[in-house]
């Protein structure tokens, strides 16, 4: 192999999964941790992850073409039309952000999109939507940056922590859509 041959070094990840769980700690948020084989799907994490109680979740990256941003936090069984989904926050048309953007915004990479990314949106110029289904009660089940672990995390802590991270989150009821 020549040295133009080697594969590209992974990007290193503007917060560790370590960091952001002692964040969770200095803010006295109690969580599980979980490991397990890298997932990028919504069907890989169910084929995977057994019986796990509480909400998961699927989330999407969007962009419009004025280049605002949003992370929506949805209930991972929910179907979602994004040109309603746009229409209702009032953002023009959707489009899914790069992977360079994701990196640049949230300091993720595809596949690991999570609302625990909000993290490394110390400019808060991604907005978060959080579906009210998250919200009825019981925990909630998100990758803490990487796609190879799932954190448990009650629903009102996420809450808590996306606050912490200096975001408003919208709370959008995906039922009355």
């Amino acid at each position: 192999m020549t040295p133009t041959d080697d594969p590209a070094p992974s990007p290193t990840l503007p917060t560790s999964p370590e960091a952001l769980m002692a964040r969770l700690d200095g803010l006295g948020i109690r969580y599980g941790a979980h490991r397990h084989a890298p997932v990028f799907t919504v069907p890989e994490a169910k084929a995977l992850r057994g019986a796990l109680p509480g909400h998961h979740i699927k989330n999407l990256f969007l962009r419009n073409k004025k280049g605002r941003m949003w992370l929506a936090v949805i209930d991972e069984d929910r179907p979602v039309d994004l040109a309603s989904l746009a229409d209702r926050l009032e953002a023009g048309r959707f489009s899914f952000g790069s992977p360079e953007r994701l990196m640049t915004h949230l300091g993720v990479l595809p596949g690991a999109v999570t609302p625990m990314a909000l993290i490394n949106d110390r400019e808060r110029l991604v907005q978060p939507v959080i579906d009210a289904k998250l919200l009825s009660g019981g925990a909630v089940n998100c990758h803490p940056l990487v796609n190879d672990m799932t954190l448990t995390i009650e629903a009102s802590d996420l809450m808590r922590f996306i606050e912490a991270c200096g975001h408003t989150p919208t709370v959008l009821d995906f039922d009355a859509g």
